[in-house]
């Protein structure tokens, strides 16, 4: 498969990161332990959960001094709409989020990193701006732009990182959207790819051309969440198999999956007491791979056992326990079973949807994906300590076994 080709700015830029994102990390832990929140991407301005919690933890409004990070977008030589209301680029997508947490009570200010500022991210102004903030927001775009921005040649932290990486060791909090929110992630960071191909090809280490290629960072991102492999835009762009088949591959036994317009808040990161909720209008996703076993024999590539978890507003995780708690009380269902099988398992939350006919009352549900050369069957069933949860619309549940053949 081809290397991705850079971007002319990106052209020589060294990626051998040093960083081994485990728990047996070559960086410190956190002393004190700061505060993460992950947002799995569409964050819309009206979110006001999400903004105050993000606000909350840098402070509280009028004492929270939030650094805005937009260096995975666009620079404005690259932009066409640059200097028009219709820009999508670092500096007024920096203008754009910094006013946005101006409204919800802190004060905001730019970051000035990008692909055109490369050495800012080392420049002593920049580090001392970074040490007077209590709380960072890394925006959108694409995560591998924040590598090759924050890192040095060679794979070490940039003056700017190691600066925010001891704020948030001090007690900061470090939040992001999409890609803001991938570049957290420790080792085998995706960069790419899709869950059909994903499935039918397997995973390859890189950052590629081609979008359908399951792609993955060996070295990390930033290293800031331990718990598992991260995903985002996770229910919206059907990217269970992915995940899945990178976790198989690399041998990860834990994927978050963040659903849009939803965070998952960390707080005591990197400590004994590091916790985990969800904020937000739908569902993170938590799979386990302790008890998945991959077959390669037969022929394409099949797994049966994986866990799932789903979390709603409000619910809380315990990482250490690989335990879910949450007040919603027991849903039994209906008794019936309300879906049926899909013909296109991986499209816009039909994945969910499946599930949630399990906690309605089904037994057992499956789709196909909707590409037939090969075709992949993903079914859905009870296990042991199945349980679902319910309040008004927000639905949790706990003990679904996956199998993808």
């Amino acid at each position: 498969m081809p290397r991705k080709r850079l971007p002319a700015a990106l052209a020589g830029v060294c990626i051998a990161i040093a960083f081994a994102a485990s728990p047996a990390s070559g960086h410190h832990p956190q002393d004190g332990g700061g505060s993460l929140v992950l947002v799995g991407g569409g964050l819309s301005d009206g979110n006001a959960a999400v903004y105050d919690d993000i606000v909350r933890l840098a402070g509280g409004p009028g004492r929270a001094r939030i650094g805005i990070v937009t260096a995975a977008s666009s620079t404005p030589a690259e932009d066409p709409d640059a200097g028009t209301p219709d820009c999508n680029n670092s500096v007024c997508n920096g203008d754009y989020y910094a006013a946005l947490f101006e409204r919800y009570g802190a004060h905001a200010e730019w970051i000035p990193i990008d692909l055109d500022h490369v050495t800012a991210a080392d420049d002593p102004a920049v580090v001392a701006q970074v040490r007077g903030l209590t709380g960072f927001f890394f925006g959108g775009g694409d995560q591998y732009r924040y590598v090759t921005t924050m890192r040095r040649a060679g794979g070490t932290d940039s003056a700017v990182l190691a600066a925010i990486r001891a704020r948030l060791r001090a007690g900061a909090v470090v939040a992001g959207t999409s890609a803001g929110a991938q570049i957290q992630a420790g080792a085998d960071m995706l960069t790419g790819g899709e869950s059909y191909e994903g499935l039918r090809d397997g995973s390859a280490p890189g950052y590629f051309d081609d979008a359908g290629v399951l792609g993955y960072l060996p070295q990390g991102g930033f290293g800031f969440f331990r718990a598992g492999l991260l995903d985002t835009h996770f229910s919206t762009r059907g990217r269970q198999g992915r995940s899945i088949r990178l976790a198989a591959d690399t041998h990860h036994d834990r994927v978050f999956g963040l659903d849009q317009d939803t965070a998952l808040e960390v707080t005591g990161v990197g400590t004994r007491r590091e916790s985990m909720r969800v904020v937000g209008a739908s569902g993170v996703h938590v799979f386990d791979l302790r008890s998945a076993r991959v077959d390669r024999r037969a022929a394409g590539w099949s797994i049966r056992d994986v866990r799932w978890a789903r979390l709603t507003d409000g619910d809380a995780y315990d990482a250490r326990r690989w335990r879910l708690s949450t007040t919603k009380p027991r849903f039994h269902g209906t008794g019936g079973c309300p879906v049926s099988p899909s013909d296109d398992v991986f499209g816009t939350d039909v994945l969910p949807t499946l599930a949630l006919g399990l906690v309605d009352g089904c037994r057992r549900v499956s789709g196909r994906t909707h590409e037939t050369d090969p075709a992949f069957t993903v079914a859905l069933t009870r296990g042991p300590g199945f349980t679902g949860f319910r309040s008004g619309d927000a639905v949790t549940f706990t003990g679904v076994l996956v199998r993808i053949r």
